[in-house]
């Protein structure tokens, strides 16, 4: 499965590390595997065998799972028998190659625990929807870029992925009264070349249909072959 086109969830997500205790799924050209503690199950491969391993571990786990990430088309399979909500379209992307270089790298300055509540302002202005705030302990590296006034005009994050320990971009920001002067583009350029050169890769999840984010990543080289959807499950009755 690891090899197979659309895997790469699984083989950054889950297959680099597999401990011992973990719960997983398998059958007709699908993976699944749990997040315990999220209540949260990954399935990778084909839709109808993917769903299948969700419904799997649904009705074994009774009100253990609270929500699921599988390939798209996985949700209208489920929800012919659960009820589900908060449906995402996601696209799981990684790159193993360095960006092409980018003039505005050198203005990115790595940033310390001393920068949270000034990191926590300025995401709650221009990012309020953030996945990863500073004091995350999955957060290796806060990044960022600073105007003329020294005033944070750009920020971003390396944390890791749940399961494996992967490295993963996050919570990148810009100053919405900047934005298409290329800040985000260096900004990200600086921390892939940083996760590469540490980790041998980076991986991301983009929101479906972001198309300057899709154009961006695409110009950094992330591929972006595993579509994948998420959504909750709702409780019976």
């Amino acid at each position: 499965m690891e090899s197979r086109p659309g895997s790469a969830l699984l083989r950054f997500g889950a297959a680099r590390q597999r401990p011992a205790d973990r719960i997983s799924w398998s059958g007709d050209g699908a993976v699944a595997w749990l997040d315990a503690p999220r209540g949260h199950v990954w399935s990778v491969g084909a839709p109808a065998a993917a769903a299948g391993l969700v419904l799997r571990a649904a009705w074994q786990l009774p009100g253990q799972i609270r929500e699921f990430t599988g390939p798209r088309g996985t949700e209208d399979l489920v929800g012919r028998y659960l009820p589900t909500a908060g449906t995402t379209g996601w696209i799981f992307r990684w790159t193993l190659e360095e960006p092409p270089p980018h003039s505005g790298e050198d203005r990115v300055v790595a940033l310390d625990t001393t920068h949270h509540t000034e990191l926590r302002d300025f995401l709650a202005v221009h990012s309020p929807g953030h996945s990863t705030g500073p004091g995350s302990g999955s957060v290796s590296l806060w990044a960022g870029i600073r105007g003329e006034d020294g005033r944070l005009v750009a920020c971003g994050a390396l944390s890791s992925l749940r399961d494996s320990g992967a490295p993963l971009m996050v919570s990148v920001a810009t100053d919405a009264r900047q934005r298409g002067q290329g800040l985000g583009a260096a900004l990200t350029t600086w921390l892939t070349r940083h996760a590469v050169r540490r980790h041998g890769f980076c991986t991301l999840w983009q929101l479906a249909g972001n198309t300057p984010a899709e154009r961006l990543y695409t110009r950094l080289g992330y591929r972006d072959d595993d579509p994948c959807v998420s959504a909750r499950l709702l409780p019976d009755g």
